[in-house]
């Protein structure tokens, strides 16, 4: 059972960082062998959380089959469900598939209602699809909590939302309202837009955590650490989680040239979870989110608008992962009781992050770019304490000089590192 104390989510009484991984497209688009292809392999590079989208993702790749949530009628470019005849045979289908996952050891993220489907929402002012109408929400919701409870999920009321209109508040107090009453012991929390840095106030006192996402738009890459940085000077006490950092290899938002690199997903994650978002970290890879096939239809010009895919069996084995999972194995290893972020300025420069244990023994520092790292604005010299430095492309360590009394020397890294400093008793 998951449960929140302070800032960090716990599993049977012991610390759980959430290392998620971005499966939105699983139900519609996934065979049960390509599902267990795929969860054995994130299972062993050490991930714990699958995020999943229990109806039709909206801007997913075309399925090799079709299997809907609901049925449906197509006129034209428009098309309707009926929300009113859950398809058992999909649901049934779903519970398959979670089993699976909870046989690999891990927890499934569900998001109940995503933004295309509620009115008013940025997504809802341009998907193809009929909203839910609100006297439907309460048999949908109660429908799919009740089957998947037994498989002990999280989820998120929201997916990829925005709260524009008292409509729009009210749908999602209604989805949180009716989940809560079937399945009451587990986590909840809203999945909501890029570089949107707050909810309505009304649900900052019911959720379990407080999730975000920096997103893939480049101007908006600095979120991923002010958000949580800010929400947490504000006085905000739960766990943060950057549920949706840039993906490995998506193209930059609104139809720009260029991708992210693992360096940058890393950039990302790092900055996210030592700036205040010290919970857990979702990972993201462009084809797998989507689950593209080579040759299928992809997504909406309308949406973000993405460059294509890579096919998810080249996507599932991007290197970035494996970056991520060396995250979680740092973190829980040397700061089991959480990173609190620190409230300093290396260097003048923000992107360098600074973060450290609750009882300011031991200090992270995220360092993009190799330099010589003044230490003295943290209290630290070659006296008191001593370093370690973090080969983050190598996933390699090595002891770290002082070059003088608050002058760590710089290192041999030859990308980003992470510098983490113990103050000796």
């Amino acid at each position: 059972m998951l449960l929140t104390k302070g800032n960090q989510i716990y599993k049977n009484d012991k610390p759980f960082f959430y290392l998620a991984d971005t499966c939105w497209s699983a139900f519609t688009n996934i065979t049960l062998n390509e599902w267990k292809y795929y969860l054995d392999y994130r299972a062993s590079q050490g991930f714990n959380v699958i995020q999943i989208n229990i109806l039709s993702q909206w801007d997913a790749s075309k399925a090799t089959f079709e299997l809907l949530p609901f049925p449906i009628t197509h006129n034209k470019n428009h098309y309707s469900y009926d929300y009113s005849k859950p398809n058992l045979k999909y649901f049934a289908r779903a519970e398959k598939m979670l089993q699976m996952v909870r046989e690999h050891n891990m927890i499934p993220a569900l998001v109940l209602l995503w933004s295309n489907y509620v009115p008013d929402t940025w997504a809802g002012k341009i998907a193809f699809n009929n909203h839910f109408a609100y006297d439907e929400l309460e048999n949908y919701v109660s429908f799919v909590t009740e089957k998947f409870k037994r498989f002990s999920p999280i989820y998120f009321v929201s997916g990829d939302t925005d709260f524009p209109t008292e409509k729009a508040i009210n749908y999602y107090e209604k989805v949180f309202e009716v989940a809560k009453q079937h399945d009451p012991d587990a986590l909840y929390s809203f999945h909501i837009k890029g570089r949107l840095a707050e909810l309505p106030e009304q649900f900052y006192k019911k959720i379990d955590f407080f999730s975000y996402q920096s997103g893939h738009n480049f101007a908006g890459q600095k979120t991923a650490f002010s958000i949580p940085f800010d929400l947490r000077k504000k006085g905000f006490t739960h766990p943060i989680i950057n549920t949706e950092p840039c993906y490995e290899q998506i193209s930059y938002s609104r139809n720009i040239y260029g991708r992210y690199t693992a360096r940058d997903v890393r950039q990302a994650s790092w900055s996210s979870v030592l700036s205040g978002a010290g919970a857990g970290i979702t990972y993201g890879a462009h084809g797998i989110w989507s689950w593209h096939q080579l040759g299928q239809k992809f997504g909406l010009v309308a949406g973000e608008g993405f460059d294509f895919p890579f096919d998810w069996r080249d996507a599932l084995h991007f290197n970035g992962a494996n970056d991520i999972a060396y995250l979680k194995k740092i973190v829980s290893s040397l700061f089991e009781n959480g990173i609190e972020p620190v409230d300093v300025l290396l260097k003048k420069e923000i992107t360098i992050r600074v973060g450290s244990d609750p009882q300011r023994k031991r200090y992270i520092i995220y360092l993009p770019t190799n330099t010589n790292l003044d230490v003295s604005n943290l209290g630290l010299n070659d006296e008191n304490s001593h370093a370690r430095v973090f080969y983050l492309d190598e996933r390699t360590s090595h002891p770290l000089n002082y070059l003088n009394k608050t002058l760590l020397q710089m290192s041999r890294a030859q990308a980003d590192s992470i510098i983490v400093l113990e103050k000796e008793d």
